[in-house]
This record gives structure tokens, sequence and C-alpha cells, in this order.
């Protein structure tokens, strides 16, 4: 399985990527991806919610009325759950929606989502970005280039590069991450996943570890 590297021009080098088969040609496992995607939502959830219960209510706790007698319910205070103000039965309490899963797993569902990309003809190795200073004019023409314009994309570095990253932050459509960073998330979430030449082989390395 191969793909030809294009430069930043949009056309071909002539040079190809031998891509492994154990990660972009596997049959995707749904399940997988659909676990790790699950974490990765609830790990962004902040858990603050809180609700007061009875006993954090500030009110009085005179009893209403006499117990029996009246033909009606009976009352405790005005903080019962029954009346507006009071407080709230098994309501919300801060927690933490994070869980665990394993790395086996995780790698997995990466395999899986990468294959699929693979079959939508989805991913494209370019070679090495070169930007002097962080301009995101210059990130643009280079999406303009590679016809990603409008669409949603995802760039995968080999190692950390200042320029490119502070050039891409202000694209709504276009998020540039280190090849060790990514989620199944981040590559389902893409609609085009842009691999910069070096960054394939690292993250196929990472995947086997």
């Amino acid at each position: 399985m191969e793909l030809v590297v294009l430069n930043t021009s949009g056309k071909e080098t002539g040079k190809k990527v031998t891509l492994d088969e154990t990660v972009f040609g596997i049959e995707p496992n749904k399940h997988a991806v659909y676990l790790e995607v699950k974490q990765y939502l609830a790990a962004q959830r902040q858990g603050t919610h809180k609700s007061k219960e009875r006993s954090e209510i500030t009110a009085s706790t005179k009893k209403l009325k006499k117990q029996k007698g009246s033909g009606s319910a009976r009352y405790g205070d005005i903080k019962s759950p029954t009346f507006r103000g009071g407080g709230r039965v098994f309501g919300p309490k801060p927690r933490d929606y994070r869980f665990k899963l394993n790395k086996a797993l995780k790698r997995l569902a990466k395999k899986s989502v990468l294959s699929q990309k693979m079959k939508d003809n989805s991913i494209r190795i370019v070679e090495g970005l070169s930007i002097a200073a962080p301009k995101t004019k210059d990130f643009v023409t280079i999406l303009n280039a590679l016809a990603l314009n409008d669409k949603k994309s995802l760039f995968i570095l080999p190692d950390t590069n200042k320029n490119v990253y502070l050039s891409s932050r202000n694209l709504p459509k276009t998020k540039v991450m280190k090849f060790n960073e990514i989620s199944s998330y981040d590559l389902i979430n893409a609609g085009e996943i842009v691999f910069l030449e070096g960054a394939v082989e690292k993250f196929q390395e990472n995947l086997k570890k």
C-alpha cells in the first residue's frame, strides 16, 4: 500500500511512502472507535454540576401545620422537595466523568479510523511545510493549493513546528497536531487527514508500541 507524496503546491513529487497494512488496511472495528470517542468526550465534561439538597437549603425549619387533623397530607418544613424553592431529591453532584481504556483498544480505534479514511481516499502525504514566520495568509495559500480551503482538515506533524501551528490556529476548519497527540476523535472529526513527510513513519511506530 503506497501513497504519492505531494508538495505544498499540490503536485506530485515522484516520491512514494509505503503504508503499513496493519495500520491503514484493517477491517474497521466500530465499537472500539465508539469507546474511544466516548472516552474523549467524557473527559471534556467539567462535572461541576450541583443542586442543593434539603439539608443545604437556608429556610425556616418550623413545621408548617400540625401532623394530624387537617384532612390533607402531612408536611414538615418549607425546605421539603414538594415545595417550590425546596431541596432537590437525587440532584446532580460534582463528579469526574473520565474512565479508563486499555492502550491496545485505543490503538485499534485509531487503526480503524485510518483504515476507513484510507478506503475513502481521505489521506494525503505532503512534503515538510516551511513557513518562515507565523502568517495565516501563507497557510491559506497552501490549503488552496491542496484544495482543502473548504474542508475540515487535520495536519499531522512529525515534530513541533511553532510557525505552522501559529499560522493555522485562526482557521476554524483546520487543526495542526503532533503525531503523538492524536486521538480517534481528532481523526474522525477531520474530513481530510494530511500527514507531513516523516510523520507517517513515526505515527505507525507509535501505534505498534
